[in-house]
C-alpha cells in the first residue's frame, strides 16, 4: 500500500489549518494601547554635565525674601470650559480643540497646579503663613485663580505650549479686590508629539508661577501690616 497521498494529506491539511488560524487571529480586535500619565510639577530642569566638561558659572546669590507679615489663604485653582479634564489638550486650527488619544494627564490640570501655586507663593516671600484652601486657617489675605489655557498647538512650528492663568487677589474679610492680573506663557516643544508638549508646559507653568509668586508678593508689600495673633500665655494650674 502506497502511504505517500496520505502523507500528503496530512501536511495539506496541516497548511490548512495553520492559514486557517493565521486568519482568525487578524480577525480578533487588538488589545487596546494602554496610556501614557503625565505630571506637571513645575521642577527645574537639570542638565547632565560631560564628563570632563568645564563645570557651569556659580548662580548669583539669591536676594533675601520678601517679609510681610500677612496670612494668605490660596484657593484651589478654577478651571475654564475645556480644561477642567485630565485629557491633554491640542490644536491643528483655530477654535478646534482635539485630545490625545493615548496621554493623559494624572490629574486634572488644575489639581495638579493647587500645591505648586502654595509652593511658589512661599518661596517668593516670607509670610506671616500661607495656607492652602480648604483649611480651617483663617487669614487677612486670599488668592484665587482660574486655569484658563493649557494646549499645545500645531498651527505653528514648532509646535507651542500656551498655559495662561488669572490671579486676584482680595482682601479676606470684605471680599474687596486689591489686585488681579493674567499670566500668558508660551513655549516651544522640543517635539511634535504629546511628550514634547508636556515638557513644553512644564517649562510654561514653571515661568508663570514664578510671576505670580512676585506678582503676589509685590502686591501685599504694599498692603498695611495686620495685627499680629496674640501670643500663647502660659496655664497656670
Amino acid at each position: 500500500m502506497n502511504k505517500h497521498p496520505l502523507r500528503h494529506l496530512r501536511c495539506a491539511l496541516a497548511a490548512l489549518l495553520l492559514t486557517l488560524l493565521g486568519a482568525c487571529s487578524s480577525l480578533l480586535p487588538k488589545p487596546p494601547v494602554p496610556p501614557a500619565f503625565y505630571l506637571i510639577d513645575a521642577a527645574p530642569l537639570v542638565a547632565p554635565v560631560a564628563t570632563g566638561a568645564p563645570l557651569p558659572p556659580a548662580a548669583p546669590p539669591a536676594q533675601p525674601p520678601i517679609t510681610l507679615p500677612h496670612t494668605l489663604i490660596v484657593s484651589g485653582p478654577l478651571s475654564a470650559a475645556g480644561v477642567d479634564s485630565p485629557r491633554i489638550l491640542y490644536l491643528r486650527q483655530p477654535h478646534q480643540l482635539l485630545y490625545f488619544a493615548h496621554s493623559e494627564w494624572v490629574d486634572t490640570p488644575a489639581r495638579m497646579l493647587a500645591p505648586l501655586l502654595v509652593k511658589a507663593i512661599d518661596g517668593a516671600a516670607t509670610w506671616r503663613a500661607v495656607v492652602g484652601a480648604p483649611s480651617a486657617a483663617s487669614g487677612d489675605l486670599r488668592l484665587e485663580t482660574t486655569l484658563l489655557r493649557l494646549q499645545q498647538d500645531f498651527t505653528s512650528t514648532p509646535s507651542q505650549v500656551r498655559f495662561t492663568l488669572r490671579a486676584t487677589l482680595l482682601d479676606a474679610g470684605s471680599r474687596r479686590v486689591l489686585a488681579w492680573r493674567e499670566f500668558d506663557a508660551r513655549v516651544a516643544a522640543p517635539s511634535e508629539d504629546a511628550a514634547g508638549g508636556v515638557a513644553a508646559a512644564n517649562r510654561a507653568v514653571r515661568q508663570v508661577l514664578t510671576e505670580l509668586g512676585a506678582f503676589t508678593a509685590d502686591t501685599a508689600r504694599g498692603l498695611p501690616a495686620t495685627a499680629a495673633p496674640p501670643a500663647a500665655v502660659p496655664t497656670t494650674r
